[in-house]
């Protein structure tokens, strides 16, 4: 659709910036680990520090933010897999658009907290993807805190595939997919 054809995968916006991909590290941080629940791929794990210009005056991060904190989240998970957003849309090939969110908020996080910010495949579309996302707060060293009692916010975002210059609905192309799928 739209005069798509599937490339090999070195060629789908693989990152060739002179500093490479981000370094391997242990899960869950900066990787990914297997979901419980039903998704297409794994969880990707991406830290995220709260700065001053991250909250309000109060020293609590400011609702939108967390809105940020997917996208960072959502980027560095497609730039672990190879894929250089700024070369999909240079060549032409497409890109993505937020096209819906659902957040819910259940704690604020606060002035220098460290947060774990999580992307997850949930489904994959011919021209959009659903992806849930969570804002955790990462335990102090040593300290054991269940999962309930450090999430912060979590939503599911939707984006859509668009032509780069006109902006309109085109079908993923079947090897990108295929990447994203395999993430897991």
């Amino acid at each position: 659709m739209g005069g798509s054809v599937p490339r090999q995968r070195e060629s789908v916006g693989a990152n060739d910036r002179r500093d490479g991909p981000p370094q391997a590290r242990s899960a869950p941080v900066g990787g990914s680990v297997p979901r419980q629940r039903e998704s297409v791929g794994a969880t990707f794990t991406w830290p995220v520090r709260v700065y001053w210009e991250d909250t309000d005056a109060g020293g609590i991060v400011f609702y939108a933010n967390y809105l940020k904190f997917f996208e960072r989240a959502r980027t560095e998970w497609l730039r672990s897999l190879g894929l250089a957003q700024q070369r999909l849309r240079e060549q032409g090939t497409g890109q993505f658009v937020v096209t819906h969110t659902d957040v819910r908020y259940h704690r604020p996080a606060r002035l220098d907290d460290l947060l774990l910010v999580t992307a997850c495949l949930l489904e994959a579309g011919r021209a959009s993807l659903t992806i849930e996302q969570s804002v955790m707060l990462q335990p102090s060293h040593g300290e054991e805190v269940d999962r309930g009692s450090r999430l912060l916010c979590e939503g599911r975002i939707r984006v859509g595939w668009v032509d780069p210059l006109q902006l309109r609905p085109r079908r993923i192309p079947a090897d990108l997919l295929a990447l994203l799928g395999s993430s897991g």
